[in-house]
């Protein structure tokens, strides 16, 4: 079986080599495994994969030859039903062709309706059309659907179609130390380098050292000043939302940005860039930071680097008022043209796979305002991403 398993690697285009191979049966005799198959695969994918764009044709190929292995675990002896089940049982699901009857209203028509509605409406209500109540069509309320809706008073996103948010929400700071599950986003990072010799000479020139030593006849010690990235680098992070998805792919980036460049700054914004960013989430009400503040403060030379799935209403690019979180004098589009003008070198990475970007109406808005300059946010992509932001 392992013989087969190491052919099929190899039929798979994963470059095991024998030395490898032999490893992992060396660590198998010495029972590194504790006959756990959970703990051998993790053993073999240690020992037999070596570059992490194989670990996708690694698990198939783990898959096909050993299917019908299992792991032993706890047995669950009995199951309870958890309250927030129970609390949610008139939560409000609707067949694709009952969707497909509740039509949108627009964004006019929208507004002007929930102000009546709000002037109007006296109790509670559920499962209705009209009224701000739960699990029904209404634009307004929670645990519905609606394809265009404000919602209020829900614990979270269902079908992330909310044109606005009503309740206030709070998002957390991506983690800039968490230690990368991939070297190889650094490596594809690399690419954004440009190196010059700045602050002090206090770094050894060999070279110069030996050369300066033989000439004089006695030891001349050079130096110079250290080599830096001289790029500089702006992140914008989109948190919170239909986002809360790719957090573990934002941290990672975010890690090695820091790490990768000495002249780098980020600033966080939900879904779209208005007139107002932040630096921490826990206190992105108190100390925002105007927009065009970092306009001004960050010269042209900055690459500035936009990571969000770019999913949202069309109306939060395009309308103004359009955020779900407050009303926004100027469209979201507005501020993306300022910010893209002042920093023509920006690239869009999207976690969203890039074979889904057609599905979303936003996404093609977005791409469209950056030129076409957006990229999946895998190693491939950000290989091409950080090729564009050099030429």
């Amino acid at each position: 079986m392992f013989l087969d398993f190491f052919t099929a690697l190899r039929a798979a285009t994963i470059p095991v080599t024998l030395r490898e191979y032999l490893t992992l049966l060396g660590a198998l005799e010495a029972d590194l495994a504790d006959k756990k198959v959970e703990d051998f695969y993790y053993l073999a994918r240690t020992c037999l994969v070596k570059d992490e764009r194989n670990l996708d044709k690694f698990d198939r190929v783990f898959a096909t030859v050993f299917n019908g292995l299992e792991t032993l675990g706890p047995v669950v002896e009995k199951a309870a039903i958890p309250e927030e089940w129970l609390r949610r049982l008139a939560e409000r699901y609707l067949t694709e062709e009952e969707k497909r009857q509740v039509e949108a209203m627009g964004w006019d028509k929208l507004f002007e309706t929930l102000r009546q509605r709000l002037a109007e409406q006296k109790e509670r209500h559920q499962g209705g059309s009209k009224w701000i109540g739960t699990a029904g069509t209404s634009p307004y309320g929670a645990y519905g659907y609606n394809p265009e809706g404000i919602r209020i008073g829900q614990d979270g996103n269902r079908n992330f179609r909310a044109v606005k948010v009503w309740d206030k929400r709070e998002f957390r700071d991506l983690d800039d130390t968490v230690e990368l599950g991939t070297r190889n986003i650094k490596v594809a990072l690399r690419r954004l380098r440009r190196f010059a010799r700045t602050g002090a000479a206090e770094v050894l020139d060999l070279d110069d050292t030996i050369r300066a030593t033989a000439h004089k006849g006695y030891l001349d010690v050079r130096l110079v000043p250290e080599r830096h990235n001289a790029v500089k680098v702006l992140l914008f992070l989109d948190v919170g939302g239909s986002m809360d998805w790719h957090v573990e792919k934002a941290e990672e980036l975010f890690s090695a940005a820091r790490s990768e460049f000495k002249h780098f700054d980020h600033f966080y914004f939900h879904n779209c860039p208005y007139e107002q960013l932040w630096k921490e989430n826990r206190r992105r009400f108190e100390e925002t930071i105007p927009t065009l503040d970092v306009i001004r403060t960050f010269p042209s030379d900055y690459r500035a680097v936009f990571v969000g799935d770019a999913s949202m209403s069309p109306y939060e690019i395009a309308m103004p008022g359009g955020s779900v979180e407050h009303w926004n004098e100027e469209a979201g589009e507005v501020w993306l043209q300022r910010l893209f003008t002042q920093f023509p070198k920006s690239v869009w990475l999207n976690p969203v796979p890039e074979e889904r970007w057609g599905y979303t109406r936003s996404i093609a808005m977005v791409r469209q305002l950056i030129g076409d300059r957006m990229f999946p946010l895998t190693l491939d992509g950000l290989d091409r991403a950080m090729r564009a932001l050099m030429r």
